[in-house]
């Protein structure tokens, strides 16, 4: 029976069809891969994750953290499955050779370890914030940063996280307090509290790197006053052995909705349970230059990102792949044209509004899917394209849809989540059933790493105005070279790509005419509504893309499937945008109006 947790088979049309990673080998970095090597990567993921993800997702969910005030307890499933994880050389998939990595593909690498989202999203945080935390020290670490802590975090040893909000700031991060004071040895110590930090404590491992943003005293006001620090739970020895326990003290756990078996942490800095050296304060170590920690930080927040679309797409893609299956199997019902109770009930999936549900959710996930390997894809080529020109432009490209690859698999593939319940009936309302589990899991996503309003506020305050406009037009102009291969296709194709170019020109006039009159509070007030008609309007892209090469194939029940889910999101979604965008153009104050004492 294929897999429940995500398509093999779309995988590969994703990877090799549409994306052709194998070009990818013509490139000096990724010179010892070919497509066996890939694919050994990806049958390698597929099976760890069935095999010890998978198992104990609902019992990670049901048994979720406990903290007796000393010791933080999960279940030793956790544990044994990271060990299989990090024995198989996974988390140094992407990185260097020289320090341990087997120099990946980014967006191969994403496909793997997409099958570990899928199969258990709270586990997979675990090494995906280890890896963003490694991947930073290796951009921004000194050397000698790296040797002591990025790399027994490569090995699986240490852990890691990332530690920015604060109970009183939230998203605000020119409101965090945490302090780090230098000393004569050239650390620093650090006071102050930081809340919603997952993975902050745990027995996983034999040491945890927290990635802290705080201000050193005497700094420019607001979030150009902050600095990163690595402030590991257990110091390091010049040789490398744990030292003293720091001074991080975890004060409680945050009980979730869902993520349960990740640990969520509130954390203490300098509390004085711990004095390293017999001195009050946490040590921490300068990650760089003073005073650039939150640019420092942007390496890992748009790594966890695109991380936060992936999980997103892989929890409603499991879903519906099970929510497919129950509906193949579920006897109920008989035809509308023929209601004789003699005759045998159908199985549900022959019932025309079970077959409208199912083809929203393949519409959504699959589309999102395309999405984040996209966006990984644009990370490769940003990174080792061979020339700058062609280097900047899929930077450019990959920083305007950052927000988007966050955001809308977040949104919709949460919805998909919820079809995949209302398939089910009654039974999908029931823990007895995994896709309740997977809609609570994967409502956290619009929320962390940046909540829907902020990735809002991003897209349209910063990334389509940028450069005079550079990320729009860049995004524009990649979607333009795909409406004119669909016009060339003719028939329903190029009907697909004149909505899509109707809909992105559509976009550039509202983009203009928000920011005519430079009134920045008002352009942002339905800077939400801005995201979805744009966000919509990428994934249409996408389906066009994967419209084409379906078109263009032998015909058979996968190509047939791809170019009805293209029709569904041509015919039923795309419209969606042009409300949206007319409600943008009338500059409409509804919100913004509205006063606190009115409601």
């Amino acid at each position: 029976m294929p897999s429940q947790l995500l398509s093999r088979r779309d995988l590969e049309f994703l990877l090799y069809e549409w994306l052709d990673v194998e070009r990818l080998t013509s490139r000096d970095r990724y010179a010892d891969h070919d497509r066996s090597t890939f694919d050994a990567v990806l049958e390698l993921s597929e099976q760890i994750a069935t095999d010890h993800f998978a198992p104990h997702n609902k019992l990670s969910d049901a048994r979720e953290p406990t903290f007796d005030g000393e010791r933080v307890r999960q279940i030793p499933e956790i544990k044994k499955a990271m060990e299989v994880f990090s024995g198989a050389g996974l988390l140094g998939a992407g990185l260097d050779a020289e320090h341990g990595g087997m120099q990946l593909p980014y967006a191969v690498g994403s496909a793997g370890f997409a099958w570990f989202q899928a199969a258990n999203v709270a586990t997979s945080a675990y090494p995906m914030l280890t890896l963003g935390n490694v991947n930073l020290l290796m951009a921004h670490g000194s050397p000698e940063q790296i040797d002591k802590f990025a790399r027994p975090m490569v090995e699986g040893r240490f852990m890691g996280t990332m530690c920015l909000s604060e109970p009183q700031a939230g998203s605000s991060l020119t409101d965090i307090t945490t302090r780090a004071e230098p000393q004569d040895d050239g650390t620093h110590r650090l006071t102050g509290t930081k809340m919603w930090i997952s993975a902050g404590d745990h027995e996983l491992s034999e040491n945890i790197v927290h990635l802290v943003l705080a201000k050193i005293p005497g700094g420019p006001p607001g979030v150009k006053g902050i600095s990163l620090f690595i402030v590991p739970k257990y110091l390091v020895t010049e040789d490398g052995a744990l030292g003293e326990r720091n001074d991080v003290v975890l004060a409680g756990l945050n009980h979730k909705m869902g993520y349960r078996g990740t640990t969520n942490t509130l954390l203490n800095f300098g509390e004085g349970v711990h004095t390293p050296g017999g001195r009050p304060g946490a040590v921490g170590y300068l990650v760089g230059e003073p005073h650039r920690g939150l640019a420092y930080m942007f390496t890992m927040m748009n790594e966890a990102r695109i991380g936060v679309g992936a999980g997103a797409t892989a929890l409603g893609y499991t879903g519906y792949l099970k929510s497919l299956e129950y509906a193949r199997r579920r006897p109920q019902g008989r035809p509308v044209a023929g209601k004789d109770p003699a005759t045998p009930q159908v199985p549900i999936i022959e019932h025309a509004d079970v077959r409208r549900m199912l083809l929203a959710q393949k519409s959504y996930v699959e589309g999102a899917m395309g999405l984040v390997l996209l966006c990984a894809s644009l990370a490769d080529d940003a990174a080792t394209a061979p020339t700058e020109e062609e280097r900047a432009r899929a930077g450019l490209l990959l920083d305007t849809l950052t927000p988007i690859v966050k955001s809308w698999p977040s949104q919709w593939c949460l919805e998909a989540n919820s079809l995949a319940i209302q398939v089910h009936g009654g039974y999908g309302y029931t823990r007895d059933y995994d896709v309740e589990q997977h809609y609570r899991d994967n409502r956290l996503n619009p929320i962390h790493e940046g909540t829907h309003g902020v990735q809002a506020m991003d897209l349209l305050g910063r990334k389509v105005v940028a450069g005079g406009g550079a990320g729009l037009a860049a995004l524009t102009e990649r979607i333009g070279e795909t409406v004119e291969r669909a016009g060339k296709a003719g028939g329903e194709l190029a009907g697909h790509g004149a909505a899509l170019q109707a809909a992105v020109t559509r976009i550039t006039e509202v983009t203009a005419a928000l920011w005519a009159p430079m009134d920045v509070e008002a352009a942002l007030a339905n800077a939400s509504v801005y995201l979805e008609a744009v966000g919509h309007t990428v994934i249409a892209w996408i389906w066009l893309e994967q419209a084409l090469i379906a078109a263009a194939a032998p015909p058979d029940a996968f190509y047939s499937g791809k170019l009805q889910a293209a029709r569904y999101f041509f015919r039923w979604e795309l419209p969606r945008t042009g409300p949206q965008l007319d409600l943008l153009a009338s500059a409409d104050r509804t919100t913004l109006d509205m006063r606190a004492d009115w409601f």
